[in-house]
């Protein structure tokens, strides 16, 4: 099956977040009635798209920060994606209708206990290293803090340590990684979880079939906070 061929045949494409947030996501979408083909976990497989045990609907496996970006330009109609992306983006074409309370984690402002300790008030302007800039602007800018950010993708705890930035803003789960390169945490920016995200447009379009997809997600949500 080429990817024409997918695009022309279904009617509604989930975007997933693909690596450790997929793993988390994966019991709810199938709680929720879909059943990825077995393609879909060979780790080999080169497609981009594939099928579920619903004929109705595809997957598409994409990197997490461009699940938002597929569900706001409408290549996408549904998607889960942590909050931090959401609000990253800011996308006003996303409708946000379930949270699915997976995936807990914070976006944290983290430097070395020597920087930690200095406080930051009194200063105008600061450099750090993120891969969230808009979210840290905001965040210091309300405090009337120039923050000048370091766009970084990855292994963004080095910057402190080889001298590029004397803060990071990051996502911390266990805070066990901050730990292992000699930084702490001074504050919390944001608290994310894992959400199920609509195109507003295929919503308008679709509503009778997304409707069914919304309930079913909250469903699977709901029937797993019971059974906690």
């Amino acid at each position: 099956m080429n990817d024409t061929t997918f695009k022309r045949r279904k009617n509604i494409t989930i975007a997933l977040p693909k690596g450790r947030l997929l793993e988390s996501v994966l019991p709810i979408l199938t709680a929720a009635g879909l059943k990825p083909e077995d393609e879909f976990f060979d780790g080999k497989s080169r497609r981009l798209e594939f099928d579920t045990s619903d004929p109705d609907v595809g997957l598409i496996p994409v990197k997490p920060f461009d699940v938002a970006t597929f569900v706001a330009f409408g290549s996408a109609d549904l998607g889960l994606v942590g909050a931090d992306v959401i609000h990253e983006f800011g996308y006003e074409e996303i409708y946000i209708p379930v949270d699915l309370g997976l995936g807990h984690c914070r976006l944290s402002v983290a430097a070395t206990p020597e920087v930690a300790s200095q406080p930051m008030e009194h200063l105008s302007h600061l450099r750090i290293a993120t891969k969230y800039p808009n979210l840290t602007r905001n965040f210091f800018a309300q405090k009337g803090i120039q923050a000048e950010c370091v766009k970084l993708n990855g292994a963004i705890e080095l910057a402190p340590k080889l001298g590029l930035c004397p803060y990071i803003v990051d996502i911390v789960t266990t805070g066990n990684t901050l730990k292992a390169n000699g930084l702490v945490e001074m504050e919390t920016i944001l608290e994310a979880t894992s959400r199920l995200i609509v195109n507003r447009n295929s919503f308008k379009t679709k509503s009778e079939r997304l409707g069914h997809w919304i309930t079913a997600f909250q469903a699977a949500v709901d029937d797993k906070a019971k059974a906690a």
